[in-house]
Protein backbone atom coordinates (compact mmCIF):
# COMPACT_ATOMS: atom_id res chain seq x y z
CA UNK A 1 0.00 0.00 0.00
CA UNK A 2 0.67 3.65 -0.47
CA UNK A 3 -0.45 6.99 0.73
CA UNK A 4 -3.90 7.23 -0.91
CA UNK A 5 -6.21 10.26 -0.23
CA UNK A 6 -9.62 8.90 1.17
CA UNK A 7 -13.13 10.22 1.46
CA UNK A 8 -14.29 9.89 5.30
CA UNK A 9 -17.52 10.66 6.45
CA UNK A 10 -20.28 9.75 9.76
CA UNK A 11 -23.45 7.56 8.89
CA UNK A 12 -25.64 10.10 7.95
CA UNK A 13 -23.42 12.71 6.06
CA UNK A 14 -23.34 15.57 7.93
CA UNK A 15 -19.63 15.61 8.69
CA UNK A 16 -17.50 14.94 5.72
CA UNK A 17 -13.23 14.92 5.17
CA UNK A 18 -10.62 13.44 3.52
CA UNK A 19 -7.37 12.38 5.16
CA UNK A 20 -4.42 11.40 3.07
CA UNK A 21 -3.44 7.90 4.67
CA UNK A 22 -0.84 5.13 4.27
CA UNK A 23 -2.86 1.88 6.17
CA UNK A 24 -0.03 0.29 5.38
CA UNK A 25 1.70 2.16 8.20
CA UNK A 26 -0.64 3.41 10.27
CA UNK A 27 -3.66 1.05 11.19
CA UNK A 28 -4.02 0.66 14.97
CA UNK A 29 -5.94 -0.94 17.34
CA UNK A 30 -5.60 0.03 21.13
CA UNK A 31 -6.78 -2.16 24.43
CA UNK A 32 -7.51 1.20 26.38
CA UNK A 33 -10.98 0.46 27.68
CA UNK A 34 -12.79 3.31 25.67
CA UNK A 35 -11.27 1.49 22.14
CA UNK A 36 -12.11 -1.76 23.16
CA UNK A 37 -15.47 -1.27 24.24
CA UNK A 38 -15.80 0.65 20.79
CA UNK A 39 -13.75 -1.64 18.93
CA UNK A 40 -11.93 1.63 17.53
CA UNK A 41 -9.44 0.97 14.35
CA UNK A 42 -7.43 4.08 13.90
CA UNK A 43 -5.19 5.89 11.48
CA UNK A 44 -3.54 8.58 13.15
CA UNK A 45 -2.55 11.24 10.63
CA UNK A 46 -0.65 14.27 10.95
CA UNK A 47 -3.06 17.39 10.93
CA UNK A 48 -1.97 18.43 7.48
CA UNK A 49 -3.00 15.65 5.77
CA UNK A 50 -6.65 15.98 7.26
CA UNK A 51 -9.00 18.23 4.85
CA UNK A 52 -12.25 19.60 4.48
CA UNK A 53 -13.89 19.39 7.88
CA UNK A 54 -17.35 20.65 7.06
CA UNK A 55 -20.90 20.07 8.71
CA UNK A 56 -18.41 21.24 12.39
CA UNK A 57 -21.82 22.24 13.71
CA UNK A 58 -22.97 19.17 14.04
CA UNK A 59 -19.95 17.58 15.82
CA UNK A 60 -19.79 16.92 19.63
CA UNK A 61 -16.60 16.74 22.05
CA UNK A 62 -15.77 13.95 23.88
CA UNK A 63 -12.47 14.63 25.72
CA UNK A 64 -10.49 11.59 27.38
CA UNK A 65 -8.62 12.35 30.33
CA UNK A 66 -6.79 9.84 31.31
CA UNK A 67 -6.79 8.69 34.94
CA UNK A 68 -4.11 10.93 37.22
CA UNK A 69 -3.88 12.99 34.15
CA UNK A 70 -4.78 16.92 34.34
CA UNK A 71 -6.06 17.72 31.27
CA UNK A 72 -7.32 15.56 28.06
CA UNK A 73 -4.89 13.68 26.30
CA UNK A 74 -7.28 13.02 23.19
CA UNK A 75 -11.00 14.84 21.70
CA UNK A 76 -13.64 12.08 20.56
CA UNK A 77 -15.42 14.16 17.49
CA UNK A 78 -18.98 12.31 16.77
CA UNK A 79 -21.84 13.38 15.18
CA UNK A 80 -24.94 14.94 16.75
CA UNK A 81 -26.92 13.54 14.42
CA UNK A 82 -26.09 10.16 14.23
CA UNK A 83 -23.63 9.51 16.87
CA UNK A 84 -20.94 7.90 14.65
CA UNK A 85 -17.55 9.11 15.92
CA UNK A 86 -16.70 11.28 12.52
CA UNK A 87 -12.51 11.43 13.77
CA UNK A 88 -10.47 11.99 17.11
CA UNK A 89 -7.39 15.14 17.30
CA UNK A 90 -4.86 15.54 19.91
CA UNK A 91 -1.36 16.79 20.31
CA UNK A 92 -0.15 14.83 23.46
CA UNK A 93 3.44 13.59 22.24
CA UNK A 94 2.31 9.86 23.60
CA UNK A 95 0.45 9.50 20.44
CA UNK A 96 2.58 11.24 18.33
CA UNK A 97 1.66 14.74 18.47
CA UNK A 98 5.72 15.12 19.09
CA UNK A 99 6.59 13.44 15.74
CA UNK A 100 4.04 15.11 13.21
CA UNK A 101 4.39 18.62 14.48
CA UNK A 102 1.84 19.39 16.86
CA UNK A 103 -1.94 18.66 16.56
CA UNK A 104 -3.08 14.91 14.86
CA UNK A 105 -5.99 12.98 13.87
CA UNK A 106 -7.44 9.59 14.72
CA UNK A 107 -9.44 8.60 11.61
CA UNK A 108 -11.48 6.39 12.37
CA UNK A 109 -10.45 3.22 9.70
CA UNK A 110 -14.68 2.35 9.52
CA UNK A 111 -15.34 5.93 8.50
CA UNK A 112 -13.44 5.59 5.36
CA UNK A 113 -16.13 5.44 2.30
CA UNK A 114 -15.76 3.30 -0.36
CA UNK A 115 -13.13 1.64 0.42
CA UNK A 116 -12.02 -1.85 -1.13
CA UNK A 117 -12.43 -4.62 1.13
CA UNK A 118 -9.25 -6.28 0.12
CA UNK A 119 -7.16 -3.23 0.73
CA UNK A 120 -8.65 -3.09 4.78
CA UNK A 121 -8.25 -6.83 5.19
CA UNK A 122 -4.49 -6.33 3.89
CA UNK A 123 -3.97 -3.40 5.98
CA UNK A 124 -1.58 -4.44 9.17
CA UNK A 125 -2.74 -3.49 12.41
CA UNK A 126 -0.45 -2.25 15.15
CA UNK A 127 -1.73 -3.26 18.48
CA UNK A 128 -1.49 -0.23 21.37
CA UNK A 129 -1.20 -0.93 25.01
CA UNK A 130 -3.41 1.94 26.06
CA UNK A 131 -4.62 0.46 29.22
CA UNK A 132 -1.39 0.79 30.63
CA UNK A 133 -0.39 4.22 29.03
CA UNK A 134 2.49 2.24 27.03
CA UNK A 135 2.07 4.08 23.80
CA UNK A 136 4.94 2.92 22.05
CA UNK A 137 4.50 -0.80 23.49
CA UNK A 138 2.96 -3.76 21.71
CA UNK A 139 0.03 -5.56 22.95
CA UNK A 140 0.48 -9.00 24.63
CA UNK A 141 -3.74 -10.37 24.00
CA UNK A 142 -5.13 -9.08 20.79
CA UNK A 143 -7.30 -11.85 20.87
CA UNK A 144 -10.35 -9.42 21.72
CA UNK A 145 -9.15 -6.37 19.96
Amino acid sequence: MAMKTYQASCHCGAVRYQADIDLAKSANKCNCSLCTKSRAWFAFVPGARVRNIPGEDHLADDRWIPPGKPEPCLHFQFCKNCGVRAFGWGDHPSFGGASFGSKFYAVPVTALDYVDPDELAGAPVNYIDGRHDKFNAAVADTRTL
